[in-house]
């Protein structure tokens, strides 16, 4: 068996379930994937969407706003201890997911975007908002277009919060007006959203763009809000909001134009050939190495910018490219990776929400939880400290306490490291003094924690 198969199986994909047979055609397996994807499978079906969320959030709001002051708190906290809840369960889903997946390569993918355009409930407020964030602006849109794609994550509600875009107000907009003149308090022009989108969702760190760009285009962002209350809607522009006039950006001049001005730059910055780089530079990190070949991502650079952006076409050049497929450049595990690689080893298809949320947290990874807006390292370094290898060690017994009854690792080895298992763990395997301890050093063998 040669290492093709684990690294479609592992670095591709999700790592290899107990009874998974290694693909014949690892490509080949690869590519059907993109035919054979659901958007939203069955776990999270079951999980709160975008629209009924936003309901929760309006009403929690308006309750605030006509509520004695002293009762203010109360509401507010009732709110966060059903986003608790709400947060928990789109956890279980998204783990569950991952487990009973039949297309491991896309939600591996999802994982990806979901990281690159991260939103962190560290800010409490979006904490139930957190996993529609994935299942309604990732999940639809991880084999379209970038630019849809784009236009999905900073539109949504998530991300207009987190990033403190909902309450935005152009300075000589309406509502800026009244603002001035001590009418309306606690609202100005905020640039997070258009500084991130310029340095972590488009163009990238030291591309060109300077300090009154950022301005510029937040200008144009102004409006770019949430609902009202009723509807179904979970976007919505507030002329009254926007700056008027036009905006420079990036020495492009684009007229007053209301919404259409913002969605006009986020256009050019598409396809900005500095987001193509930027773009392919991370997709070849994550799946290739931590420095990952220039040719290979000048390739996949070059496939997006000739596409326009059509994901799907950049995802099938990186599968056929024979960088890909060395295995002396393997990554290391996150610990999501390699918690999830573990589970489908061990044959688990489900896991409590709140277990999930636990072993993430355990293992210093918690979903939808990075500590900024640059979302969580991609880099070995991170994941590597003898700490957060010694935390594995734990986890993975307490994964085998709980779900290797009746598993020989020696049989299970070569199914889930088909031509990667090497002499040395099958002998340490082999030597150990339980069978529990013998999947347990499986599970953290040299040959698993990367992939």
């Amino acid at each position: 068996m040669t290492p093709f198969s684990a690294i479609a199986l592992n670095r591709f994909g999700l790592g290899a379930g107990a009874d998974d047979a290694p693909p014949a055609d690892p490509q080949r397996w690869l590519l059907q994937q993109l035919d054979a994807y659901e958007p939203l499978s069955a776990p999270w079906k079951v999980v709160a969407r975008t629209p009924a969320l936003v309901d929760v959030w309006n009403n929690m709001q308006r309750s605030a706003r006509q509520a004695p002051e002293g009762q203010r708190s109360g509401i507010r906290e009732a709110y966060l201890r059903q986003g608790s809840a709400e947060y928990q369960a789109a956890v279980g889903a998204r783990t569950n997911s991952a487990l009973q997946t039949t297309a491991p390569f896309i939600e591996r993918l999802v994982h990806f975007w979901s990281n690159h355009f991260a939103v962190s409930v560290d800010k409490l407020l979006i904490v139930g908002l957190a996993g529609s964030f994935e299942a309604d602006a990732i999940r639809p849109h991880v084999l379209g277009r970038f630019e849809d794609l784009l236009l999905a994550v900073v539109r949504h509600p998530a991300m207009l919060l987190y990033l403190d875009q909902a309450q935005s107000t152009g300075p000589r907009s309406m509502m800026g007006s009244r603002a001035q003149e001590g009418l309306q308090r606690g609202r100005g022009l905020n640039e997070n959203l258009a500084r991130e989108i310029l340095e972590l969702h488009t163009l990238g760190v030291r591309s060109g763009y300077t300090q009154a760009d950022v301005t510029e285009f937040a200008r144009a962002l102004t409006g770019w809000t949430l609902p009202g209350d009723g509807g179904g809607a979970t976007f919505r522009f507030v002329p009254a909001l926007h700056e008027p006039g036009p905006r420079t950006v990036l020495g492009r001049v684009y007229p007053e134009g209301g919404e259409e001005q913002a969605r006009a730059v986020i256009h050019d910055l598409v396809a900005a050939p500095a987001t193509a780089l930027h773009i392919a530079r991370k997709l070849a990190r994550h799946f290739v190495a931590d420095d990952p070949p220039q040719a290979l991502v000048q390739r996949l650079a070059d496939t997006f910018a000739r596409t326009n952006g059509d994901l799907t076409s950049v995802y099938r050049e990186l599968v056929a490219s024979p960088e890909a497929w060395q295995a002396a450049s393997a990554k290391f595990k996150s610990p999501w990776d390699w918690s999830i690689s573990s589970l489908r080893a061990l044959g688990r298809r489900a896991v409590p929400p709140m277990r999930a949320a636990n072993l993430m947290t355990q293992l210093g990874q918690p979903a939808w939880r990075p500590g900024s807006p640059a979302g969580y390292n991609d880099l070995a370094a991170t994941w590597a400290a003898p700490d957060a290898l010694m935390r594995r060690v734990e986890v993975a017994q307490g994964m085998v306490q709980e779900s290797g009854a009746g598993i020989d690792a020696r049989s299970l080895a070569p199914r889930v490291l088909p031509g990667a298992l090497t002499d040395d763990t099958a002998g340490a395997i082999a030597r150990a003094e339980s069978g529990g301890t013998a999947l347990a050093l499986l599970l953290v063998s040299p040959e698993f924690l990367r992939r």
